[in-house]
């Protein structure tokens, strides 16, 4: 092992341009597969675990997830008969056996609460904006979101000591030029008016959340939407956030109304995350292929210019797993040596990116990059690129271990 180890840092050290190329380009294929991976992934995870934390695991809603067949469909399935411009039945929306699902609920193993959402518009001096007020009741609010956690001035229980007390996004109060203990003027689709006061302003993080939600007692927006005793959501938060979509379905079959999971939710976010990580493997992955092509060209040169030498350690008793040894180690060491230099640079890299400040406004409201600076992609960088080197090195490897060291001296003569 001592002898192959020798050579194969001889062919290295004879071919030293070749070789710092090749590492270089290692090491920059591993360097901004870090730096990127840092990137995407924190704000992923960020946003996930901003949504987990602020919205509930499941929502149970007062539609159905396929519309009601007509009486016609039902009486003649199969016949030839065709009803057009029938319209719905005007229906008074809301989750009819809303009891009866919450104390179910109840004795189960997930915490659920009762909600009326619905739109308004809030008008403060001449401003109006539009947002949505959700009734909920306070107490079992907090077992299915962060709110209370969420809270930047006020607090959730202030809505009890308040008769018409209102919670609102910090977005939603720059918008309206608000401030806690303010009082402002609250309009329904229906025309109910109401004037309530600011008892509390949330940050949550998540944009959509902070710029258009608001939060009242459940009585009070059942006031507003002119829906006594109606609800029309049930929120709920389950132990193992990853089996909400699977927990949906089982309600959703168990109660009839639509129960959407919060990836379903969010489907269109995640969506774009598994578009960004392709592009991401792809752009990383091309820079690695061409790091390969360069070991590969390396190893090659050296086979083609030492064939006489192979010959001759063949002849003196190497056997074909040693020539291949000797090459095989080339291209690992070109992996090994430039995954390190990659870690360095996609270090500086990721720190370079976490020293940027500015203020952005998305999906999420951030003042800079939110970088993951875990382990895993300094693992999953260095398991590619030595991958690439190894299967770059064995190519050529194989076909020096084939070679004839008969054929190569006689063509020499």
């Amino acid at each position: 092992m001592g002898l192959v180890l020798e050579l194969a840092l001889g062919h290295l050290g004879q071919r030293k341009r070749q070789t710092l190329v090749s590492v270089a380009g290692v090491a920059l294929g591993v360097g901004f597969f870090i730096a990127m991976m840092a990137l995407m992934g924190g704000f992923q995870k960020y946003f996930v675990t901003q949504v987990i934390d602020s919205w509930p695991h499941i929502i149970i809603k007062d539609e159905f997830r396929d519309p009601e067949r007509q009486p016609v469909d039902l009486r003649y399935p199969r016949g030839a008969v065709r009803l057009e411009g029938l319209k719905p039945r005007d229906e008074l929306k809301g989750i009819r056996n809303s009891r009866e699902i919450l104390a179910a609920l109840e004795d189960g193993p997930y915490a659920s609460a009762p909600t009326l959402r619905t739109q308004v518009f809030f008008r403060y001096g001449s401003r109006d904006i539009a947002a949505t007020l959700v009734g909920i009741d306070p107490k079992k609010e907090v077992r299915v979101t962060q709110l209370a956690q969420d809270m930047v001035e006020g607090s959730l229980d202030a809505l009890y000591s308040n008769a018409n007390g209102v919670i609102i996004g910090a977005g939603l109060a720059k918008k309206l030029g608000i401030g806690l203990g303010e009082m402002l003027s609250v309009t329904s689709p229906v025309g109910a008016v109401l004037k309530m006061k600011v008892v509390g302003i949330f940050n949550t993080g998540v944009t959509a959340l902070d710029n258009f939600e608001s939060y009242s007692l459940i009585k009070k927006a059942q006031v507003l939407a002119n829906r006594a005793n109606v609800i029309n959501q049930v929120r709920i938060r389950i132990p193992d956030v990853t089996l909400a979509r699977q927990v949906a379905q089982e309600l959703e079959g168990r109660f009839g109304y639509k129960a959407e999971s919060w990836e379903e939710s969010y489907s269109n976010v995640l969506g774009l995350f598994k578009v960004q990580n392709g592009v991401m493997y792809s752009a990383v992955g091309a820079i690695l292929v061409v790091a390969a092509f360069g070991i590969f060209n390396i190893i090659s040169t050296v086979i083609n210019e030492k064939r006489r030498d192979i010959a001759i350690l063949k002849s003196i008793g190497l056997s074909e797993a040693d020539i291949r040894a000797v090459f095989m180690i080339q291209g690992l060491i070109l992996g090994l040596i430039g995954t390190v230099a990659g870690w360095l640079l996609g270090y500086g890299l990721t720190e370079m990116l976490a020293g940027i400040r500015f203020n952005m406004e998305g999906f999420v409201r951030t003042n800079g990059f939110i970088l993951d600076r875990g382990l895993q992609p300094y693992g999953v960088a260095a398991a590619f690129a030595l991958l690439s080197a190894i299967f770059a090195a064995w190519l050529p490897a194989r076909k020096a271990a084939r070679l004839n060291p008969v054929d190569i001296i006689r063509g020499a003569a």
